[in-house]
């Protein structure tokens, strides 16, 4: 295969350790372990595809077989060594795909032909790439081999997957973690290959490449290489058409939608978000990149734009930083709580696209307008309370409160919780100045029967004690059947009736009978009296086996009966 034809990704492979980028630790640990020969037994190269682990392989085979010795290594005039290692076929340097030599007899007949020494060359060096795809067995045959190989033996692996290679391989090994590229690098480093190919690549669409391939050199050329094979003339790939070619959705779009949430259009939003759609994004891709804007929205004031990684330009970056100062942070953690909620529920929906409306519905009704611009509530100049705080309140009546002000007239500013909405209304209508008067414990089960709030009324009458009733203030015990949520329960309601925050304390007292307990000890009075009647004894003659459990009473006297 001829220079030219080749793709750029074998065409701009680095041959000496001088061509790699990124890796300048590693590389010159390699350097210094070759000139003062004290190179390993065994080498274990791993990181993200594409950085370099088989490269810096192959480098590091030619540097120990050159014929010219590593301070005049081979560059352009390769010795026989050198481009027998290029071009995969030299008889003393091995290359194995373990995931296609998998099994323990592939190992054995590797370890059988380590037994001879090097042909040709120095150093007899085996290459085993994908080497965590090994099975068990094939690394148990390798350990002794791979502690005490022969002088003339080198093992050089490479893996995308260390957690899985056994820590008894790793231990024999000399590990490097390869580094994905920095984005500013890998960027020079393809518009010098885009010069030289002429591609006439804007830098924007190239930054774009140097994002989709997060880190890794390969894809990135690969990606060159199809945005240059594209084009039809002489004309410079923009960035806009460089979004076509790889079928990439602008990620920036998406400070525009979020805009528009916290604006509370919803029909504005659904028009955005279908136009998206009709781009070809896929739905889990969407929910990621829609995550990945929360985070700039979050932390905006951490980050620059030089380690945004090229995810935003500086009018992006401006913008974010723009709306985000006058958005509430909390708000955004919970779009982030709803975003990683969806992207669990999609695979349950034939759908997807129909989730995707439904979340941004629902983050809609989630949000109020007044978070997005100051300059929305200047003109009221009111601070607005939220409505987590009357529910702190509830949930924390322990708590002092003061100073609690309500705007009724205005929105309540606030993000809602599944509970709050249930109740919104009804909490909001109970602000203003009509109050339920609940002034005894009668009173608040009579309460509890008008509200049709069975459930408290039950709790109330079975398995509640009352120890003390006075103002705003109820002190009570309790049995082992009470709801694990009746205090809390009933603290909401109580504020919600009267707009009065209630105190509800449990006592060590046991109180008094519970009303249901109370009735069965008035019944059981009335059928012990009764059992002293003749009329019942005459009963118990007739029907031995009759067992009394209630009494009825009517207007005759049975007694003259």
């Amino acid at each position: 295969m001829s220079n030219k034809s080749k793709v750029l990704a074998l065409k701009y492979r680095p041959q000496v350790f001088e061509d790699l980028i990124g890796q300048e630790v590693i590389v010159s640990t390699l350097i210094n372990s070759i000139k003062t020969k004290k190179t390993s037994n065994a080498y274990l190269f791993t990181g993200i595809r594409g950085v370099g682990k088989t490269t810096i392989a192959r480098i590091l085979a030619k540097s120990l077989n050159c014929k010219n010795g590593f301070e005049k290594i081979c560059k352009e005039d390769l010795c026989e060594n050198c481009k027998s290692i290029r071009d995969s076929n030299h008889l003393d340097v091995l290359e194995m795909d373990a995931a296609s030599k998998t099994g323990v007899d592939d190992i054995r007949d590797l370890i059988e032909f380590s037994r001879y020494g090097p042909s040709i060359a120095k150093y007899k060096i085996f290459i085993i790439d994908e080497v965590h795809m090994l099975s068990k067995q094939a690394f148990n045959a390798l350990l002794k081999t791979l502690e005490e190989p022969p002088e003339y033996l080198k093992f050089i692996f490479a893996t995308t997957e260390i957690r899985k290679i056994p820590v008894t391989i790793i231990s024999r090994c000399q590990r490097f973690d390869l580094s994905r590229i920095n984005a500013e690098e890998l960027f020079n480093y393809i518009k010098i290959v885009s010069d030289k190919e002429k591609g006439n690549i804007s830098d924007e669409a190239l930054k774009l490449i140097v994002k989709i391939s997060e880190g890794s050199v390969r894809d990135s050329l690969s990606l060159l290489d199809r945005a240059i094979v594209t084009r039809d003339n002489d004309d410079e790939i923009s960035l806009e058409y460089a979004q076509k070619i790889f079928g990439y959705f602008d990620r920036s779009k998406l400070i525009e939608l979020i805009n528009l949430i916290f604006n509370g259009n919803e029909k504005e939003t659904l028009e955005f978000y279908r136009k998206i759609y009709e781009q070809g994004v896929n739905p889990k891709t969407f929910l990621n990149d829609f995550l990945e804007i929360l985070y700039y929205f979050k932390n905006i004031q951490f980050l620059n734009v030089e380690n945004s990684n090229f995810a935003l330009n500086n009018t992006e970056f401006n913008e974010i930083k723009r709306i985000s100062s006058s958005l509430d942070k909390k708000s955004i953690l919970l779009f982030w709580q709803f975003t990683i909620k969806t992207l669990s529920e999609l695979d349950i929906v034939s759908d997807q696209n129909i989730s995707i409306e439904m979340f941004l519905i629902r983050l809609l009704y989630l949000v109020d307008n007044n978070f997005i611009n100051e300059t929305n509530t200047k003109k009221d100049n009111i601070q607005l309370k939220t409505q987590d705080k009357v529910l702190d309140t509830i949930e924390k009546p322990e708590e002092e409160i003061s100073n609690l002000e309500i705007n009724k007239n205005g929105p309540i500013n606030q993000i809602k919780n599944y509970t709050q909405e249930e109740n919104i209304e009804k909490n909001i209508k109970n602000f203003s100045s009509i109050q339920d008067e609940i002034k005894s414990f009668s009173d608040l089960i009579k309460k509890c029967d008008e509200k049709k709030e069975m459930q408290l009324k039950y709790e109330l009458e079975s398995n509640v004690n009352l120890v003390k009733f006075e103002n705003k203030r109820i002190e009570i015990s309790f049995n082992d059947k009470l709801a694990k949520n009746f205090i809390k329960d009933i603290t909401k309601k109580l504020f919600e009736w009267t707009n009065e925050r209630w105190i509800i304390t449990l006592s060590k007292e046991k109180g008094n009978l519970s009303i249901k307990d109370n009735k069965k000890k008035l019944i059981d009075k009335e059928i012990n009296a009764f059992k002293v009647t003749p009329l019942y004894k005459k009963i118990k003659e007739l029907f031995p086996d009759a067992k009394l459990l209630d009494i009825k009473k009517n207007n005759k006297n049975l007694d003259n009966e």
